[in-house]
């Protein structure tokens, strides 16, 4: 069988040959003989790419930027940093690992139109609108149901204005008093909610005019993508999101008036809350409704049992006085007992879970442990909300402040929860840079 192929050819060739003698008499046919020698078959092994499959639908056309790029050179040297920086060129592909905190508000005004599709178009499989309601008892994506102030234009239009719970008051420098004022989402109706615009969060306490109070952007963000910021009740966020091709995860707001608010209970909230997905077919499994309030979730788990696996308690007890994340006696329910509730899912800040070792290591806290260890999945927050982190990064990064003293150290922070915290997710007010890491990583891409 080796042989065969030089013989067919060869016959092939004399039956040629044949023929063309058949057209000319002056063709002279002459016999030689034909040496076919044995050849050997090299096998020459080429390596195969490592080839990331995206899944239709899953955005493959993902745009990070620069800024991952910039902290990973301002990373010490070491593997991680070779690693990450190895994947310079992708595939990046969006996860359900990065989740857009607000949208993107390190840049865009928070709980926009625009925050949301920056949020989607860096990568994050999963975007979070913060629900809240007005005074006809609409829901609203804000993150605080009395921020209007600080996230909005209200203050710059006299009739609405005149409606806030508390007027804008100019600073007294001379008796040390700052600028004051206080709008909530309750003070109007939804109509007039809708005319107004967001802005960057803020507000300048040594203002003495509504003008000056309004600029009050942190110097580490910016006012570039603020011009016209467009306010969404929460049905519209969820028709973006099904446009964008996300999955959503609300935030039930916990109501600075009294409840129940004209006869609006708190029940009646966190259940209009969930019945605005089903009225829009959203499927249950693309939802994680989440709260601080540890009653909401309950109900919910025990109310509304195709979104209970994904409801998230959203863990606030560092109030307390004394709390520890080293101390199991200092934060109560125990994690067991959270998951004899119902509770599969926790989202404590990212200080809660990462401690320091005697090796000056970052290392997961007894509380990460204990909550691995119940059963318990972990969503943390927030990436990117602290500004530079050459003081140690403040409140997100308070039980690891002694070894943050650059903004790389955030990729160092990323890798532990990822790989030792075990977390399934990051909340992020820039999701490029936990987009960056996923796919570096491979995780599994969002559908």
């Amino acid at each position: 069988m080796k042989h065969a192929a030089p013989f067919i050819g060869l016959a092939l060739f004399s039956a040629v040959l044949i023929a063309l003698s058949g057209c000319d008499d002056d063709i002279k046919i002459v016999d030689k003989e034909i040496v076919v020698e044995n050849t050997q078959l090299k096998i020459v092994e080429v390596p195969t790419p490592i080839i990331v499959k995206v899944p239709e639908g899953a955005a493959p056309d993902i745009q990070l930027g620069t800024r991952p790029y910039f902290l990973i050179n301002d990373m010490q040297q070491s593997p991680l940093k070779e690693q990450l920086a190895s994947c310079n060129e992708g595939p990046f592909y969006r996860t359900d690992f990065s989740i857009g905190h607000r949208g993107a508000p390190m840049q865009y005004p928070e709980h926009t139109k625009e925050s949301y599709i920056a949020a989607a178009r860096m990568g994050a499989g999963i975007v979070e609108c913060d629900v809240t309601f007005t005074n006809d008892k609409e829901l609203v994506c804000r993150h605080s149901q009395c921020d209007l102030h600080t996230t909005t234009n209200i203050l710059a239009i006299p009739e609405l204005a005149a409606k806030c719970n508390v007027p804008f008051t100019p600073a007294d420098p001379v008796n040390d008093i700052a600028a004051s004022a206080k709008c909530c989402t309750s003070d109007i109706s939804l109509a007039e909610f809708l005319t107004l615009e967001g802005k960057m969060d803020g507000a300048n306490s040594k203002a003495t005019t509504v003008a000056q109070y309004l600029q009050g952007t942190p110097s580490w963000r910016t006012d570039l993508y603020s011009a016209h910021g467009t306010l969404l009740t929460h049905k519209q966020s969820i028709e973006l999101f099904k446009e964008l091709g996300v999955k959503m995860t609300p935030e039930l707001k916990a109501p600075q008036v009294s409840m129940p608010f004209n006869g609006f209970t708190q029940m009646q909230y966190a259940q209009k809350m969930l019945d605005e997905y089903t009225q829009l077919n959203v499927e249950p499994s693309r939802v994680y409704p989440q709260s601080f309030n540890l009653e909401d979730v309950k109900y919910w788990i025990n109310t509304n049992p195709e979104f209970a696996d994904r409801s998230v308690y959203l863990d606030g007890r560092d109030d307390n006085a004394g709390f520890d994340p080293n101390n199991a006696d200092t934060w109560q329910p125990s994690m067991a007992e959270l998951v004899n509730q119902g509770v599969k899912i926790i989202a404590p800040p990212i200080w809660m879970l990462l401690s320091i070792n005697s090796d000056q290591k970052i290392v997961p806290s007894k509380y990460a442990v204990n909550a691995k260890a119940a059963g318990l999945n972990i969503i943390t927050w927030s990436l990117e909300r602290s500004g530079p982190l050459e003081n140690g990064g403040g409140y997100y990064y308070q039980s690891i402040t002694d070894v943050i003293n650059n903004d790389g150290d955030m990729m160092n922070v990323v890798d532990v929860l990822a790989q030792d915290v075990g977390v399934i997710g990051i909340f992020s007010d820039w999701p490029a840079t936990v987009s960056y890491y996923a796919s570096c990583k491979k995780m599994p891409a969002s559908i």
